[in-house]
C-alpha cells in the first residue's frame, strides 16, 4: 500500500508539472561580437540641430498649418497671426507718407524760388525720410504675421495652437534637422582617454532593425557631477530619416571589424548566475522551449556585457530576464 501511494503521488506531481503554465521570460539569441578592445554602451539618438521657430511680436495665432512629424521646407508657411493691428499701422504710415510727399512737393517750389528758409526745407525732408522709414517698419510687422520656416526639416514639437496668444520669441514649433543625427553616449571618466575623434564605432538601433557605422565623434568637456561621466556624440548618416530623436541605440566603441579569431560571444552581465559552489551558469532555452542550467566559463567584460569563453554556442538562446522563476526543465514562453 505504501508503494502504491508513492507511485500515485509521483504520477500526480508529474501530471501537475506537465499541466503547469509556462513561465514568461525575456531572452536573447547569443551572437559573436567584436572583442578586440571594443566597449559596449547604451546611447540615445539626437537630432543634428533643432531650430525654435517663433513670431517676433505678441498676437493671437489665427492658424497653425503644420503637425508634429511633418516635413517642412525652408520658406514654407508655418503659422499665421491675426494681422488687424499690423495692417492698420501700415495704413497709417502710408497716409503719413502721402502727406509728407505732398508737403515736399508744395514747399519745393518755394525753396526753388529762394523764398523758403533752409532750416524749414531740411525739416520737410526729414519728415519725408521718417515717413518712409515708418512705412518700411509697418510692412515688416505685417509680413512677420506670417511665420515661415527658416530651415528644412521635421516638425519635432508644436507648442502653440490656433486661438492662443503667442509671445515674442515663444517657440510655435521646433524644426529638427535629421538628415544626419548624433548618438549621445555617457562615458566613464577613466575610459575617455581611449576615445578620439576617429575612434571606430558600431551603432545598433533595435527600433528600426538597423546596424550602422558611426562617424566623427564629439567629446564633451564637462563631467556629470554625480556619475563622473562625460557625454560624447557620434555623427551618423540618416538619409532615409529612419533614425528619430529619442531612439535607444547600442553602441560599440573600438575595433568593430575585428578578424574572426578576435570575436567572442557576449551576454548581459546580469544573465550570468552563480551556484552555491561558486561555479557559473546561464539559463538556456532548448528546442522544446524548456529552461536548462548550462555551466559556462567567462572572459572579459565589455561595458554591461561579458564574454563567454566556453559553454554555449553561437545562435543559442539564453534567458536575460525572469530567470528567478525558473527551475530545471521549466517550460517558458518568450
Amino acid at each position: 500500500m505504501l508503494l502504491a501511494t508513492i507511485v500515485v503521488c509521483s504520477c500526480s506531481e508529474k501530471k501537475e508539472q506537465a499541466t503547469k503554465a509556462p513561465v514568461r521570460v525575456k531572452t536573447e539569441q547569443v551572437s559573436a561580437s567584436a572583442g578586440n578592445g571594443g566597449q559596449t554602451y547604451v546611447g540615445i539618438v539626437e537630432e543634428n540641430a533643432g531650430t525654435a521657430v517663433s513670431f517676433t511680436s505678441m498676437g493671437v495665432v489665427r492658424q497653425v498649418l503644420v503637425n508634429e512629424g511633418q516635413h517642412v521646407s525652408r520658406g514654407q508657411l508655418i503659422a499665421v497671426m491675426d494681422d488687424t493691428q499690423a495692417r492698420n499701422m501700415l495704413n497709417t504710415a502710408e497716409a503719413q507718407m502721402v502727406q509728407a510727399n505732398d508737403a515736399l512737393e508744395r514747399y519745393g517750389m518755394l525753396h526753388d524760388n529762394g523764398s523758403l528758409p533752409e532750416a524749414k526745407w531740411v525739416e520737410i525732408q526729414s519728415k519725408v525720410a521718417q515717413a518712409k522709414s515708418q512705412v518700411a517698419v509697418a510692412k515688416k510687422n505685417l509680413a512677420d504675421c506670417r511665420l515661415l520656416s527658416p530651415v528644412s526639416g521635421i516638425v519635432g514639437s508644436k507648442n502653440v495652437a490656433t486661438g492662443e496668444t503667442a509671445m515674442p520669441s515663444q517657440a510655435v514649433v521646433t524644426v529638427l534637422d535629421i538628415n544626419s543625427v548624433k548618438v549621445k553616449v555617457s562615458i566613464p571618466e577613466n575610459e575617455m582617454g581611449s576615445i578620439g575623434p576617429n575612434t571606430p564605432s558600431t551603432i545598433s538601433v533595435e527600433a528600426v532593425g538597423r546596424q550602422l557605422n558611426g562617424g566623427r565623434i564629439e567629446k564633451g568637456v564637462a563631467a556629470d557631477a554625480l556619475t563622473h561621466t562625460y557625454d560624447i556624440r557620434i555623427h551618423v548618416a540618416n538619409s532615409g530619416h529612419q533614425l528619430l530623436p529619442g531612439m535607444v541605440a547600442t553602441v560599440t566603441l573600438g575595433n568593430a571589424h575585428a578578424p574572426a579569431y578576435a570575436r567572442q560571444l557576449t551576454v548581459p552581465v546580469t544573465s550570468v548566475q552563480k551556484k552555491a559552489d561558486g561555479s557559473l551558469f546561464l539559463w538556456t532555452i532548448g528546442n522544446d522551449s524548456t529552461a536548462h542550467r548550462t555551466p559556462v566559463t567567462v572572459g572579459s567584460t565589455e561595458g554591461n556585457r561579458i564574454g563567454i569563453a566556453s559553454g554555449i554556442a553561437d545562435g543559442q538562446r539564453i534567458v536575460t530576464e525572469g530567470y528567478q522563476k525558473l527551475s530545471e526543465g521549466t517550460k517558458v514562453v518568450f
